[in-house]
């Protein structure tokens, strides 16, 4: 059962014309690369990347032979424009391996551009560091009777050796393109890296499941008011894939990204948009495994198992939280396109990572964030896989705080330990996860059309609680089939757009003070974590 959002009618369908269902059923992610790329490429006309997003080149520019989609074209091939009239969007920062001297700067032009750079400096009107950008290209071919072939132009610039605790401020151009020169100032940017010892107080937010549209632009507008340190996504980014199973992905939507990237600049371009991997992420037309998109639109910390074919896996140290980032597509049991992809690789990164961090003296809390859901009654509900494999890790390393998203609602749970409830956690209660268990969170209202909750489930969220002893869940996914569940787990239910807002405190008496806030700023759950 699909709830619609509030305020939002549901869109309308997507047109299906591509791999067969029957087949798409049987196929991996490889294998629906593989077809797409064979069977589906053919002579196209060329709409350059930003026409939606900028409105800089509105018609086609050229035809040709279009090779595998992951193939590269040489940009002298493309229409030129000339680089003053290109202007650079889509601004969006992450961390690199080390938050304290490492920052990746990524943007998006609308045109093939030569000699892309970054200028950084410690003020707006010193720029006076500039640093090579990397260009990584994507091609889209043309769907017949669907979309016209896409070229998207994404650049990366790498900044190394920076001063912990330290605000710089930078622009980013091109040939022809300088933003110090007077004209472009408005441009300029700033970040701050993190502190060299773990701050007294820090803020970070969270939410997944985000699209494009008014309400996930509310959530970051909202989020922004936080003034967070960083930002985590946790997957199904812009929805440019609309199916989720990675099939049919010939309803892929490529320019919906320049749409997106356009939408976060405002805060992305500030704040490190910290993303992992959902199942609306894996995009068949550009590499085997479904991340060529990925790898091409983010820079990401490159302390994963294998940064290049699992981008949306990583680990980075914050002041006194350490937070790992996981691929939850690797051991779905829901959604198998992309099922056993690591070959256990990542499962046993994460028990070493997990380990590594609580043995780390400086590190108070551990909070890990990915996409399916361990723990939730909406639509989705849980999946078999994630408890199977990775949260009897997250018991045994003490994992202080899960996030998730795939259900399009904020959900709950109470403390968990040895599946089921270790000790409740009411509205503004305080929880051990040594003593208690592990809180799970699904916060998934980041913006995309709502679910709900089983019929008979009402919503109970700070100022409207409903007491129950146990709520029915959606059946969840276990092993090769389904089971419906009775659970005593679901504390807090609360069908409405809304994000995540964590508190960190260091000193004698470490917590995480979480809150789930609704755009407009209402408080709709708090709760405390602390290692006594």
């Amino acid at each position: 059962m699909t709830v619609p959002s509030r305020g939002t009618p549901p869109g309308p369908p997507v047109p299906d014309f591509g791999i067969p269902p029957r087949l798409a059923r049987r196929m991996s992610m490889a294998e629906q690369h593989e077809y797409l790329r064979t069977k589906l490429t053919r002579r196209r006309t060329l709409v350059t990347a930003g026409a939606v997003a900028s409105g800089l080149l509105t018609g086609c520019a050229g035809s040709g032979d279009s090779g595998a989609a992951d193939t590269k074209a040489s940009p002298s091939a493309l229409t030129k424009v000339p680089g003053s009239a290109v202007a650079p969007f889509g601004r969006h920062l992450a961390f690199g391996a080390d938050p304290k001297t490492r920052m990746r700067i990524s943007w998006q032009v609308p045109a093939a551009v030569r000699k892309p750079y970054v200028r950084i400096g410690l003020r707006p009107d010193d720029l006076d560091r500039r640093i090579e950008a990397e260009l990584r290209d994507l091609h889209t071919p043309e769907i017949k009777g669907v979309s016209a072939a896409v070229e998207q132009y994404y650049l990366h610039a790498a900044l190394d050796g920076l001063r912990p605790g330290t605000t710089y401020y930078y622009g980013v151009g091109h040939e022809g393109f300088d933003p110090a020169s007077p004209g472009n100032r408005s441009t300029i940017a700033s970040f701050r890296t993190a502190p060299a010892t773990p701050p007294e107080r820090f803020v970070f937010t969270a939410f997944g499941d985000q699209g494009v549209g008014m309400h996930a632009a509310d959530n970051d507008r909202a989020l922004l008011r936080q003034d967070p340190a960083f930002h985590l996504h946790a997957g199904d980014i812009c929805y440019a894939n609309p199916t989720g199973k990675g099939k049919d992905s010939d309803a892929f939507q490529a320019g919906l990204w320049d749409v997106f990237l356009k939408q976060t600049e405002s805060v992305a371009k500030s704040v490190p948009w910290m993303v992992t991997t959902g199942n609306h992420d894996m995009e068949a037309w550009y590499s085997p495994d479904g991340y060529g998109g990925q790898l091409a639109r983010f820079s990401l910390p490159d302390t994963g198992f294998d940064p290049r074919t699992a981008p949306g896996v990583y680990a980075f140290t914050y002041g006194n939280v350490g937070v790992v980032a996981l691929d939850a597509n690797d051991v779905s049991y829901e959604i198998p396109a992309n099922f056993g992809y690591s070959e256990g690789r990542q499962t046993k990164w994460l028990d070493r990572t997990l380990g590594e961090l609580r043995a780390d003296d400086a590190v108070d809390f551990i909070v890990v964030y990915f996409h399916h859901c361990a723990y939730s009654t909406s639509t989705h509900a849980s999946d078999g896989g994630i408890r199977a494999e990775w949260v009897p890790l997250f018991a045994r390393h003490e994992v202080d705080l899960v996030i998730n998203g795939h259900n399009h609602v904020y959900e709950r749970t109470d403390a968990i330990k040895n599946g089921e409830v270790g000790s409740p956690v009411p509205i503004g209660a305080t929880t051990d996860p040594r003593r208690d268990g592990i809180v799970y969170v699904t916060a998934g209202g980041g913006g995309k059309d709502l679910y709900g909750f089983p019929k008979g489930v009402e919503e109970s969220y700070e100022g409207q609680v409903a007491e129950r002893e146990s709520v029915d869940s959606f059946k969840w996914t276990r092993s090769r089939g389904t089971k419906a569940e009775s659970v005593e787990w679901s504390r807090v239910r609360y069908r409405g757009f809304s994000f995540l807002s964590v508190e960190a405190e260091s000193g004698a008496r470490p917590s995480l003070k979480v809150s789930a806030l609704t755009p407009e700023g209402k408080r709709v759950d708090h709760f405390e974590v602390r290692r006594r």
